[in-house]
């Protein structure tokens, strides 16, 4: 343990884990140390960067709350939130891909009869959604949860509406017999995710975009399936391709599309233009991870 080096204290360090270590613990922190040592080494860090670097993880911290957490933030625009779901949620070529679930799911959401009004009134372009849950072979999966939650037309959630007092774009649905299950809402806007904290800083400096593109979620449960976390965005939103939190896959980018007052196969619901959504899901049987 005496006169380290720069090449000698990795291997120091590693060496201090005993052998009565959780095994799983001990290859976390091992590994934790070789690629943070060898970070340090890679970029030369001088220790004013990395003195700033710990006040910018400190004030990370202090941002954090019961509603708000900037480190999941900083976790999705370094790529990590997504990783770490691809790592775990590696699935077969006609199943439905996760994406990431974001900080607006709410446990005490309503449930809601097929067909309803999800929207509590609120202005927008009428969004008609059509959906289908299927097995890996295109059978219908009965009695599935589907949780559905969505921005506003400005790009707010129902929790950062002004004067938003009851739940609104948000609510869960059981499919029926044949798998299907559907909703009306207002179709959602692009936003930008908080840029007033650490992770706005680091963006800034960057020079990346806070926009997100718009998108309606969907996280998709039933029994003896891998559960879906995931979303669907319209095909010609301007920011695809520069997703912050890197939750894009061409297989969610769906056609949204748009009829004028009194056509298309809805036209009887509302008296002006509105948009179409279908989509089916197609679920995997568990693996029992």
């Amino acid at each position: 343990m005496r006169d380290l080096n720069a090449e000698t204290i990795t291997q120091a360090v590693v060496s201090t884990l005993g052998d009565s270590v959780d095994p799983r613990l001990a290859e976390v922190i091992e590994a934790l140390v070789r690629h943070a040592h060898a970070f340090v080494r890679e970029v030369g860090l001088t220790e004013r960067e990395w003195a700033e670097g710990i006040q910018f993880l400190t004030r990370t911290g202090a941002l954090c709350t019961p509603t708000r957490q900037e480190f999941i933030l900083l976790s999705d625009v370094l790529g990590v939130t997504m990783l770490v779901d691809a790592v775990n949620n590696q699935r077969g070529a006609t199943a439905t891909e996760n994406s990431v679930l974001g900080p607006f799911f709410r446990e005490d959401r309503p449930q809601h009869a097929d067909g309803a009004d999800i929207s509590d009134e609120l202005p927008g372009i009428p969004l008609i959604f059509e959906g289908r849950v299927v097995d890996h072979e295109g059978e219908p999966v009965a009695g599935t949860l589907v949780d559905v939650w969505h921005s506003d037309a400005e790009g707010h959630y129902d929790v950062d509406v002004p004067g938003q007092a009851d739940p609104a774009m948000r609510g869960s649905f059981r499919t029926d017999e044949q798998g299907s299950f559907s909703f009306r809402s207002i179709r959602p806007a692009s936003y930008p995710i908080p840029g007033d904290g650490t992770v706005g800083e680091l963006m800034r400096a960057t020079a990346r975009s806070l926009m997100r593109p718009a998108h309606v979620h969907f996280l998709i449960d039933a029994p003896g399936f891998e559960r879906v976390t995931t979303m669907l965005f319209p095909s010609d939103d301007l920011y695809l391709d520069a997703d912050p939190v890197f939750g894009v896959k061409q297989s969610l980018v769906a056609a949204y599309d748009e009829y004028a007052a009194g056509t298309g196969p809805h036209s009887e619901l509302t008296d002006g233009p509105y948009t179409l959504l279908r989509h089916t899901f197609v679920l995997e049987p568990t693996t029992g991870r």
